[in-house]
């Protein structure tokens, strides 16, 4: 039971760092500098990972196993911490940004499984997708 919500319980925690340490970073200091810093520290943990998963072994081979997607995901994440931390500059409540863009994306994944890996939509997800945009209206209504 533990290894089905460990994922989720990781993304969790990530997210939570994530989002505290996006809204800290110094107002003053350029955003792509502290990207630059992030990915730095992220290429060496992830090599140092990668090497240790791969015991040494192949770690060529392994980038031979890649496709488009890693790159694709390269630059969404550049995009993603980018805009978070221009949300929280410009003044977002990491209580509401988070919230608003998780419903948003939780919103446009629903559509993108159904048209494009033909997943059903189901009454609860139906329900529950008003319920977000509700959630969104309340949220930031002031």
């Amino acid at each position: 039971m533990l290894t089905h919500f460990l994922p989720v319980i990781i993304v969790v925690l990530s997210n939570t760092f994530y989002h505290i340490s996006s809204k800290s970073t110094a107002q003053d200091a350029n955003p792509f500098a502290s990207l630059f810093v992030t990915y730095s520290v992220a290429a060496i943990i992830t090599l140092i990972l990668l090497l240790i998963n791969t015991h040494f072994k192949s770690v060529l081979h392994t980038f031979t196993q890649l496709n488009w997607a890693s790159f694709v995901l390269g630059i969404a994440i550049i995009g993603l911490e980018f805009g978070y931390i221009q949300a929280y500059r410009f003044g977002w409540n990491i209580s509401v940004c988070s919230l608003i863009c998780s419903v948003l994306l939780g919103i446009i994944l629903l559509f993108i499984g159904i048209l494009v890996y033909r997943e059903q939509m189901t009454k609860q997800q139906f329900f529950g997708i008003i319920l977000c945009l509700m959630g969104i209206f309340f949220s930031t209504k002031k």
